[in-house]
Protein backbone atom coordinates (compact mmCIF):
# COMPACT_ATOMS: atom_id res chain seq x y z
CA UNK A 1 0.00 0.00 0.00
CA UNK A 2 2.82 2.84 0.93
CA UNK A 3 6.30 2.84 -1.53
CA UNK A 4 9.30 4.77 -2.02
CA UNK A 5 7.53 7.41 -4.82
CA UNK A 6 9.92 6.76 -8.31
CA UNK A 7 10.96 8.86 -11.28
CA UNK A 8 7.78 7.51 -13.18
CA UNK A 9 5.60 9.06 -9.96
CA UNK A 10 6.73 12.93 -10.79
CA UNK A 11 3.74 13.64 -13.07
CA UNK A 12 1.07 12.27 -10.35
CA UNK A 13 2.36 13.85 -7.53
CA UNK A 14 3.12 17.41 -9.21
CA UNK A 15 -0.88 16.96 -10.34
CA UNK A 16 -1.70 16.22 -6.53
CA UNK A 17 0.24 19.01 -5.26
CA UNK A 18 -1.68 21.02 -7.21
CA UNK A 19 -5.19 19.62 -6.15
CA UNK A 20 -4.13 19.96 -2.53
CA UNK A 21 -3.32 23.80 -3.63
CA UNK A 22 -6.35 24.51 -4.81
CA UNK A 23 -8.41 22.05 -1.63
CA UNK A 24 -6.07 24.66 0.06
CA UNK A 25 -7.41 27.42 -2.18
CA UNK A 26 -3.95 28.50 -2.96
CA UNK A 27 -3.18 27.60 -6.38
CA UNK A 28 -2.11 30.75 -7.66
CA UNK A 29 0.76 29.90 -5.74
CA UNK A 30 2.22 26.94 -7.19
CA UNK A 31 4.96 27.42 -9.38
CA UNK A 32 6.73 24.14 -8.71
CA UNK A 33 7.29 22.07 -12.21
CA UNK A 34 7.95 18.45 -12.73
CA UNK A 35 11.38 19.50 -13.31
CA UNK A 36 11.71 21.00 -9.81
CA UNK A 37 10.39 17.98 -7.86
CA UNK A 38 12.67 15.68 -10.11
CA UNK A 39 15.54 17.74 -9.13
CA UNK A 40 14.44 17.73 -5.64
CA UNK A 41 13.65 14.18 -5.08
CA UNK A 42 16.12 12.55 -7.23
CA UNK A 43 18.55 15.14 -8.64
CA UNK A 44 22.46 14.93 -7.16
CA UNK A 45 21.62 15.91 -4.14
CA UNK A 46 18.36 15.31 -3.15
CA UNK A 47 16.71 17.88 -0.54
CA UNK A 48 13.35 16.07 -0.30
CA UNK A 49 11.65 12.52 -0.52
CA UNK A 50 8.07 11.18 -1.26
CA UNK A 51 6.51 8.31 -0.53
CA UNK A 52 3.00 6.89 -2.74
CA UNK A 53 -0.24 5.21 -1.22
CA UNK A 54 -1.65 2.84 -3.76
CA UNK A 55 -4.90 1.30 -3.24
CA UNK A 56 -5.23 -2.27 -3.79
CA UNK A 57 -5.14 -2.57 -7.64
CA UNK A 58 -2.27 -0.10 -7.52
CA UNK A 59 -4.30 3.09 -8.18
CA UNK A 60 -1.64 6.39 -6.47
CA UNK A 61 -4.34 7.46 -3.40
CA UNK A 62 -2.33 9.99 -2.08
CA UNK A 63 1.50 10.80 -1.20
CA UNK A 64 3.96 12.40 1.26
CA UNK A 65 6.31 14.46 0.46
CA UNK A 66 9.25 15.44 3.24
CA UNK A 67 12.78 16.20 4.29
CA UNK A 68 15.13 16.07 7.14
CA UNK A 69 14.35 18.84 9.85
CA UNK A 70 16.86 19.20 12.72
CA UNK A 71 16.48 19.61 16.63
CA UNK A 72 18.87 21.65 18.40
CA UNK A 73 17.60 20.56 21.81
CA UNK A 74 17.33 17.15 21.28
CA UNK A 75 20.63 16.87 18.78
CA UNK A 76 19.25 14.47 16.36
CA UNK A 77 17.00 14.81 13.06
CA UNK A 78 13.41 14.52 12.79
CA UNK A 79 10.86 14.96 9.82
CA UNK A 80 8.94 17.27 8.27
CA UNK A 81 6.12 16.50 6.17
CA UNK A 82 5.77 18.39 4.14
CA UNK A 83 2.42 17.80 2.25
CA UNK A 84 -0.06 14.71 3.00
CA UNK A 85 -2.28 14.49 0.88
CA UNK A 86 -4.78 11.57 -0.48
CA UNK A 87 -7.51 12.20 -3.33
CA UNK A 88 -10.76 13.05 -2.28
CA UNK A 89 -12.31 10.24 -3.63
CA UNK A 90 -10.20 7.62 -1.67
CA UNK A 91 -10.20 9.00 1.66
CA UNK A 92 -11.57 7.03 4.71
CA UNK A 93 -9.71 4.24 2.87
CA UNK A 94 -6.70 4.19 5.70
CA UNK A 95 -4.04 5.82 2.74
CA UNK A 96 -3.33 9.46 4.87
CA UNK A 97 -2.65 6.96 7.75
CA UNK A 98 -0.51 4.26 6.27
CA UNK A 99 1.60 7.38 4.93
CA UNK A 100 1.78 9.12 8.29
CA UNK A 101 2.56 5.45 9.79
CA UNK A 102 6.05 4.77 7.16
CA UNK A 103 6.96 8.24 8.67
CA UNK A 104 6.67 7.17 12.04
CA UNK A 105 8.56 4.20 11.10
CA UNK A 106 11.35 5.33 9.13
CA UNK A 107 11.68 8.15 12.19
CA UNK A 108 11.63 5.32 14.94
CA UNK A 109 14.09 3.37 12.80
CA UNK A 110 16.37 5.85 12.69
CA UNK A 111 16.62 7.31 15.84
CA UNK A 112 14.48 10.72 14.83
CA UNK A 113 12.76 12.04 17.38
CA UNK A 114 10.07 14.43 16.03
CA UNK A 115 7.58 14.19 12.99
CA UNK A 116 6.09 17.52 12.08
CA UNK A 117 4.04 19.14 9.91
CA UNK A 118 1.28 22.28 9.78
CA UNK A 119 -2.34 22.22 9.40
CA UNK A 120 -4.28 25.28 8.16
CA UNK A 121 -6.06 26.37 11.20
CA UNK A 122 -9.88 25.86 9.37
CA UNK A 123 -8.80 22.48 8.13
CA UNK A 124 -11.02 21.00 10.55
CA UNK A 125 -11.45 17.61 9.07
CA UNK A 126 -7.41 17.51 8.69
CA UNK A 127 -7.00 18.43 12.22
CA UNK A 128 -9.34 16.03 13.31
CA UNK A 129 -7.46 13.43 11.90
CA UNK A 130 -4.12 14.47 12.94
CA UNK A 131 -5.57 14.31 16.87
CA UNK A 132 -6.88 11.22 16.32
CA UNK A 133 -3.73 9.57 15.75
CA UNK A 134 -2.75 11.54 18.64
CA UNK A 135 -0.49 14.56 17.66
CA UNK A 136 -0.81 17.51 19.12
CA UNK A 137 -1.07 21.22 18.10
CA UNK A 138 2.17 23.17 18.91
CA UNK A 139 -0.55 26.64 19.21
CA UNK A 140 2.86 28.27 21.15
CA UNK A 141 4.92 28.72 18.20
CA UNK A 142 4.03 30.96 15.34
CA UNK A 143 5.54 29.82 12.15
CA UNK A 144 7.15 32.87 9.91
CA UNK A 145 8.07 33.08 6.63
CA UNK A 146 10.25 34.64 3.77
CA UNK A 147 9.18 34.63 0.44
CA UNK A 148 9.39 36.94 -3.01
CA UNK A 149 10.44 40.11 -2.63
CA UNK A 150 11.13 40.13 1.06
CA UNK A 151 13.24 37.65 0.82
CA UNK A 152 15.07 39.34 -2.05
CA UNK A 153 15.68 42.62 0.36
CA UNK A 154 16.56 40.72 3.07
CA UNK A 155 19.11 38.85 1.03
CA UNK A 156 20.54 41.21 -0.86
CA UNK A 157 20.79 43.45 1.73
CA UNK A 158 18.39 46.24 1.06
CA UNK A 159 16.24 45.34 3.86
CA UNK A 160 18.52 44.94 6.56
CA UNK A 161 19.60 48.65 7.19
CA UNK A 162 19.54 49.80 10.57
CA UNK A 163 16.66 51.73 12.62
CA UNK A 164 14.07 49.14 10.99
CA UNK A 165 12.65 48.76 14.62
CA UNK A 166 13.08 45.23 15.21
CA UNK A 167 15.89 43.62 17.31
CA UNK A 168 17.69 40.47 17.02
CA UNK A 169 15.88 38.06 19.72
CA UNK A 170 16.51 34.92 21.77
CA UNK A 171 15.34 31.84 19.83
CA UNK A 172 15.70 33.44 16.22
Amino acid sequence: MIRTATPADIPVVHEMIRDLAEYEKALHEVRATPEHLREALFGEHPAAFAHIAETDTGEVAGFALWFLNFSTWRGVHGIYLEDLYVRPELRGGGHGKALLAELARICVERGYERLEWSVLNWNAPSIAFYESLGAGAQDEWTVYRLTDDALKRLGTGAGAGAGSGAEEGAGA
